[in-house]
């Protein structure tokens, strides 16, 4: 019986923090205490116009009164709730209270949960940063980009080492590059029956390190304001692609006008905040100017990344689509690189654009990597979509979760 009585009243308490204060009849007040703050930290984001709201009259008085106070929350939520949860309620708060200002205070940045979306945050923001503040902010970005860096750039490096190993042939390989696979196969014929075992007359290797680059990948990032977080993610895989000797890597940004940022992979935080987010779009515009660099069609892989709302002329973008494609480019267009989910992105250009033999699809950071080593091996991304247990919608030919 007590053990019951102890759930109702644990189910009523996050019933509570859950609805607000509007549950009080219902669930009562939290005591004094720990959930008495959550509780508090949870009203100042969604109760904001209410009393102890951030946005309530007795805080308002100022932006230098109130800088304290959102300061003293980004504090409060650090400590009562998990990371995670953190990073949404920061979100929520840019997103619902108009609180870009606080990015732009050192105190309130170095008090912030660093994560991509706050990265994304600054870097929209980085033209408005007073002198002041940037040196914080860059801390900041650099922080977020050196724990990417952790999580993502050896999984890039075995995928994308182990997949040029095995796209070449050398016919001469030590023990160890021997593919036994491929050799026991195309030594069949020499099958020797009393000693019941093959007699291998050629062996098959895997390929050796090239001294010139055995593969150039494009990433071209629109850097329209909806596509952030995949510029955060592209520049950190630009830049882990960029250091490996075997494959050359360009890195192209767009919004109307094209930049090329290749000369920045060096430096991550550098090249994002040379990103200009916002502004419309000219797909066709830099795809153009990515055909242009090309230098081995048939060597080269094009990444698009951008959600295809074209405001340049589409009928240009398909004829280039189609002349990249015939050249032999592989050229694969990314919907987003995110963990956000399904993104919203022009269906039509989509199916337009599959139909010349170029895949849409949404993609996570932590698939990217298999991405890239499917389009190196050539296995063809249906292959990779299927073992990453995608399904292609038959309408536009189209990967999607």
């Amino acid at each position: 019986m007590t053990t019951s009585v102890n759930e109702d009243e644990e189910r009523r308490r996050r019933w509570r923090l859950a609805l607000g204060s509007d549950a009080s009849t219902s669930c009562g007040d939290p005591a004094a205490g720990r959930l008495a703050e959550m509780d508090q930290a949870l009203t100042a984001l969604y109760d904001a116009q209410g009393p102890g709201g951030l946005q309530s009259k007795d805080r308002r008085g100022g932006k230098g009164a109130s800088s304290p106070s959102v300061a003293r929350w980004l504090g409060d939520i650090r400590k009562y709730f998990p990371s995670s949860v953190v990073q949404v309620m920061q979100k929520d708060a840019l997103e619902r209270l108009n609180m870009r200002d606080m990015l732009l205070q050192p105190e309130m940045l170095q008090s912030v949960q660093p994560d991509v979306h706050l990265v994304a945050n600054l870097i929209a923001l980085s033209r408005v940063i007073p002198e002041g503040t940037k040196d914080t902010a860059r801390m900041v970005v650099r922080q977020v980009v050196d724990e990417l860096m952790k999580r993502l750039e050896d999984p890039m490096r075995s995928a994308i080492s182990g997949a040029l190993d095995r796209s070449q042939r050398n016919r001469r390989p030590r023990h160890a590059e021997i593919d036994w696979n491929r050799t026991i196969r195309a030594n069949l014929k020499h099958w020797q029956p009393d000693y019941r075992t093959v007699v291998p007359e050629s062996l098959i290797g895997y390929g050796r390190k090239a001294r010139r680059p055995q593969r150039e990948v494009v990433l071209c990032i629109d850097q329209s304001g909806s596509m952030a977080n995949s510029v955060v993610y592209s520049s950190i895989f630009g830049a882990v692609l960029a250091s490996l000797p075997a494959v050359s890597t360009k890195l192209v940004v767009f919004d109307t006008a094209v930049v090329d940022m290749t000369a920045q992979l060096d430096d991550p935080v550098e090249l994002l905040f040379g990103v200009q987010l916002g502004g419309g779009t000219d797909i066709n515009g830099a795809v153009g100017y990515c055909q242009s660099i090309i230098r081995e069609p048939r060597n080269t892989i094009l990444v698009l990344i951008s959600d295809l709302y074209e405001g340049g002329v589409e009928s240009g973008l398909l004829r280039r689509a189609a002349e990249l494609v015939a050249s032999g480019v592989q050229v694969i267009t990314l919907l987003a690189l995110s963990d956000e989910g399904a993104p919203a992105y022009d269906r039509a250009l989509a199916a337009k654009l599959a139909a010349l033999g170029v895949p849409s699809f949404a993609c996570t950071p932590d698939a990217f990597p298999g991405l890239m080593a499917a389009a190196i091996r050539r296995d063809g991304i249906a292959n990779w979509a299927a073992v990453q247990g995608l399904v292609t919608s038959p309408k536009a030919q189209q990967v999607v979760p």
